[in-house]
C-alpha cells in the first residue's frame, strides 16, 4: 500500500504487477494482485466503452421518399495522353440511390458544387 500511494494510486492491477516486479523483484502474477488488489479495495473501476455512433448522415435519419436527402461524391481519373487528371462531382439521391446532377471537369472547387446544387 505504501508504495502505490504516490503516482500509482491511479494504476490498475496489470500496472501494479509490473511495479511489484520491478521494484521489489518479486514473483507474482497478475491473478494474484488482482485478488489482493480486490482484497485491500482498491480497485478501480472498469471503464465504459461507450458504443460509437454513426457519423454519417443517412443512417442518423429516417427517410421516406425521394429527394429528402441528397449527399455529394467526388471521384477523380487520369487522362493518360494529356497528363492531367478530371474531377467527377455527383450528387447522389439517397432514397434511390440515383444521380440528381454531376459535374466533370479538369478543377473541382466550391464555387462548382454550388453551381451543380444551383
Amino acid at each position: 500500500m505504501e508504495s502505490i500511494n504516490g503516482d500509482a494510486i491511479n494504476y490498475g492491477y496489470r500496472k501494479i504487477t509490473y511495479y511489484l516486479r520491478k521494484y521489489y523483484n518479486l514473483i507474482i502474477n497478475h491473478k494474484k494482485v488482482y485478488r489482493l488488489c480486490k482484497e485491500l479495495n482498491i480497485l478501480k473501476n472498469q471503464r465504459v466503452i461507450k458504443p460509437k455512433i454513426k457519423r454519417t448522415i443517412a443512417i442518423n435519419r429516417i427517410i421516406s421518399a425521394s429527394n429528402q436527402l441528397w449527399e455529394m461524391d467526388i471521384k477523380y481519373g487520369y487522362i493518360r495522353g494529356e497528363d492531367k487528371f478530371f474531377y467527377l462531382l455527383n450528387l447522389i439521391d439517397i432514397f434511390d440511390r440515383s444521380i440528381v446532377g454531376y459535374y466533370i471537369g479538369l478543377h473541382c472547387e466550391a464555387k462548382d458544387a454550388a453551381a451543380l446544387l444551383r
